[in-house]
């Protein structure tokens, strides 16, 4: 029985024991997340600087935004027929030239209603009605528009691309 005893003695101590071990364990773990931590944080992405700040300044200048260059209705009368074009046309603008672009069509507004006139009148009535892309009007506008806003300081135009997101014909001529 004496021998019984011993190992039932040796087996509290030993869970002592165990305790002790998963607590230096743990310890030794906390401070390895720690260290981890520290390391990666030290040789990590480098903090945003002046200069990536700046790059996103002359990103957001270079983003466009939509301008309304005209909206009003256009005859045709090509086919013999009078025809009223009830139109939206807009020009797409880089953000750096907005400023430049508005003072223009502020001050040749009579002057572009006038082109944009122009260009419905004379074009064939197949441009017209059966353009479904109005690829041949948005070309001939594109042209004027170019022509009117000119180019910034790279020769690059002012205006990026002309829109009509309405061009709806109404036979006036019965």
């Amino acid at each position: 029985m004496a021998e019984e005893q011993a190992p039932a003695e040796a087996t509290p101590k030993s869970g002592k024991l165990g305790i002790k071990t998963l607590g230096i364990i743990a310890a030794i773990m906390i401070a390895e997340a720690a260290g981890v931590y520290f390391l990666v944080s030290m040789t990590g992405a480098p903090k945003t600087s002046g200069a990536a700040i700046a790059g996103e300044q002359e990103a957001d200048r270079e983003k466009t935004q939509e301008l309304l260059l005209v909206e009003d209705r256009f005859q045709n009368v090509d086919s013999g027929t009078i025809w009223l074009w009830d139109t939206s046309i807009y020009v797409q603008v880089r953000n750096k030239n907005v400023d430049r672009v508005k003072e223009v069509m502020e001050r040749r507004k009579a002057e572009i209603k006038e082109g944009v006139s122009l260009i419905f009148r004379r074009a064939e009535d197949r441009h017209l009605r059966s353009d479904p892309g109005l690829e041949t009007v948005t070309r001939q506008l594109t042209a004027y528009v170019n022509e009117v806003f000119g180019t910034d300081k790279n020769e690059l135009p002012l205006v990026e691309r002309v829109i009509i997101p309405k061009c709806t014909g109404i036979n006036a001529g019965g």
